[in-house]
């Protein structure tokens, strides 16, 4: 017998209905008179109302002690507020759209090329020899060359139809420039090896890598002499050559990726097409050099 009930003593304080709230379900009904009943429900009432009571204190100690956790590390909350959203970022990365999946293997395909193709980029590269005499061709695509030398043409031209031609191609390199610069600032994308512009760049507004400035200007350029002069076909096809020439020396240089390029050519075509809709006249190109020649000998 004192076995027994030393085993039934385990048993009764894991069973859930010995509890103190499940207590009134263990008692047996009892039928009572009309007196005994209201001072039954009287005393049930007390009793349910300590049970409550006991209840909420529990509760509170509970509380204090989730709370006193809390506020005692606030690195363990955002500990457990990332833990909360991992389930959400893993199931975007993956789960990515076919989109994404399309442009993010194009750009890991565009950088890898892009950084292979820089054979002239560092002095240690395979073609380290060759970096000055890629760097020349490249300096013939800055805005620096292409703008002094309209200056110095439409100073030294005296035909209308020269000057007219001139003009409007002074205007259309200042387009490209203005145009690729804010791109460039608004885009901020940095090239394949990440060198940091130098004084040339600063001054033509070329600071990043999207789009390419070199290759929009030689497009631009090449565009605009072939349809505007009447040139030979060897001279016609080195245009086309030189042009492709610049744009694929800054990718040997380091200093663009191939879809910068090919944004570059872009823009250039779309420059010269703009340039060709708001072509001024020769009497509007005429008073803008009589304005300009006119503040020259004002500052003499």
């Amino acid at each position: 017998m004192p076995a027994s009930q030393g085993r039934s003593r385990p048993k009764d304080r894991n069973n859930v209905l010995n509890r103190p709230e499940f207590l009134s379900l263990n008692q047996p009904l009892r039928q009572h008179g009309p007196g005994e009943q209201r001072g039954g429900s009287g005393g049930r009432r007390a009793s349910s109302l300590r049970q409550q009571h006991s209840l909420n204190q529990q509760e509170d100690g509970a509380m204090r002690g989730v709370r006193e956790p809390q506020e005692g590390g606030g690195g363990a909350e955002g500990g457990v507020k990332e833990a909360s959203r991992l389930p959400e970022q893993d199931c975007m990365q993956l789960n990515p759209s076919l989109g994404g999946i399309a442009l993010s293997s194009l750009l890991a395909i565009d950088i890898s090329l892009s950084k292979r193709m820089g054979v002239c980029a560092r002095p240690q590269a395979p073609w380290a020899s060759l970096r000055s005499m890629v760097s020349l061709l490249a300096f013939t695509g800055h805005a620096l060359p292409w703008i002094c030398g309209a200056l110095i043409c439409i100073s030294r031209s005296y035909t209308l139809a020269g000057q007219e031609v001139l003009v409007n191609l002074l205007l259309a390199l200042v387009l490209d420039m203005v145009t690729i610069g804010g791109m460039q600032k608004l885009v901020k994308r940095r090239g394949p090896w990440d060198f940091p512009p130098g004084f040339l760049d600063y001054i033509a507004m070329d600071t990043y890598s999207f789009p390419a400035a070199h290759a929009s200007r030689a497009a631009m350029v090449s565009k605009f002499l072939l349809n505007h002069l009447v040139l030979a076909v060897p001279l016609r096809i080195l245009l086309y050559l030189w042009a492709v020439l610049v744009a694929v020396s800054r990718v040997l240089l380091g200093k663009h990726h191939l879809s910068d390029v090919g944004c570059g050519f872009a823009l250039g075509f779309l420059h010269f097409s703009l340039v060709e809709t708001v072509w001024l006249d020769s009497t509007t190109c005429q008073n803008l050099i009589s304005i300009s020649t006119l503040d020259w000998f004002r500052l003499d």
